[in-house]
């Protein structure tokens, strides 16, 4: 099934699974792995493969993972990876799954080196439980 995207719609997948990573990182900060988290994150979304994975070779651009809180970003994130995940379950079910695959290798990823502490990990809850509300 081909499926096609706007540019508004590859922003929206762009927001939604790196400003996840995005989150993750802003969490993690108490830890003292903020860098880790992004950077590990990163490169798992840069392996995505199939239509997402060419959307997300693409960082996003301007400013639309940056806040001046957590909650900041969250307001902005969590509604695009809802939004990404309707998006893709209507054009392309198939594809919907494989975002999500992505996103949560991603989340999988930025924090495989050490065991989440509480914030992160209620952080990785609010994560599935966007992508899940589609």
């Amino acid at each position: 099934m081909s499926i096609t995207l706007s540019d508004q719609d590859k922003t929206t997948l762009r927001i939604a699974a790196y400003g996840a990573v995005t989150l993750l990182s802003a969490a993690g900060a108490a830890g003292g792995s903020p860098h880790k988290i992004a950077t590990n994150g990163s490169i798992a979304l840069g392996s995505a493969t199939g239509p997402v994975g060419h959307v997300l070779a693409e960082y996003p651009k301007g400013k639309e993972l940056n806040g001046k809180s957590v909650a900041e970003i969250a307001d902005r994130v969590l509604p695009a990876l809802t939004a990404a995940m309707n998006l893709l379950k209507a054009q392309a079910p198939e594809e919907a799954e494989n975002f999500r695959s992505a996103v949560v290798t991603a989340i999988e990823s930025a924090t495989h080196h050490a065991s989440p502490g509480p914030v992160v990990s209620d952080m990785i809850r609010k994560i599935t439980k966007a992508l899940d509300a589609a």
